[in-house]
């Protein structure tokens, strides 16, 4: 894995970003593969989630509130990407930052990123499938996205209502299809 991930993250943004375009407001009644969300949901929790790891890597913390769900436009949706892009590019490698919403201590700049990187990748997926669509990303964002989702505990937590994963499913097929089940997602295939 990379030591500094933030080229990775700025490709899955790039991806994110292209998929999140096609979105149109029609569409944002459809269901997603988070349970209980439609996708105008879903992207509310992400530009929610852009703005909160910005203001914790600008700031070295950031309270729960900044985290919080803000609804879809496409100029809030650029507006968060270009945000966290900005907040990422100009951090300093060698930070660290409270993340609220994952640990109470501070946590190494590349371990923030490869968080956020996760998200972003799992979200990207999570939009595809409702819009009917296909995404598998680039073999060394999966490579990353594999390893990162292997260190998420595992436990009752996933079982909450809002828990970020659900528990693993097993898995068989490519590493891509294992990395989703390890986050709770089925296959990787686009819904029939």
């Amino acid at each position: 894995m990379p030591d500094d991930l933030r080229p990775l993250h700025r490709a899955a943004l790039d991806d994110a970003d292209r998929l999140v375009g096609r979105v149109t407001p029609a569409d944002l009644a459809r269901p997603t593969p988070c349970a209980g969300w439609d996708l105008a949901d879903l992207l509310a929790h992400m530009i929610g989630q852009h703005h909160g790891f910005a203001a914790a890597v600008r700031d070295g913390n950031a309270p729960a509130a900044a985290y919080a769900v803000r609804p879809w436009t496409p100029a809030g949706w650029a507006e968060s990407v270009r945000t966290l892009r900005e907040a990422f590019a100009a951090a300093d490698p060698g930070r660290a930052v409270v993340l609220v919403e994952i640990a109470p201590a501070a946590l190494p700049l590349r371990r923030v990123v490869g968080a956020q990187l996760l998200d972003t990748v799992a979200h990207t997926w999570d939009v595809a499938r409702a819009l009917g669509r296909e995404h598998v990303p680039a073999a060394e964002l999966v490579a990353v996205v594999a390893a990162v989702a292997a260190a998420v505990p595992d436990g009752e937590h996933r079982d909450r209502p809002g828990g970020a994963f659900a528990r693993p499913v097993p898995a068989q097929g490519t590493d891509w299809d294992q990395a989703l089940a390890r986050l709770g997602r089925g296959s990787g295939r686009p819904p029939p």
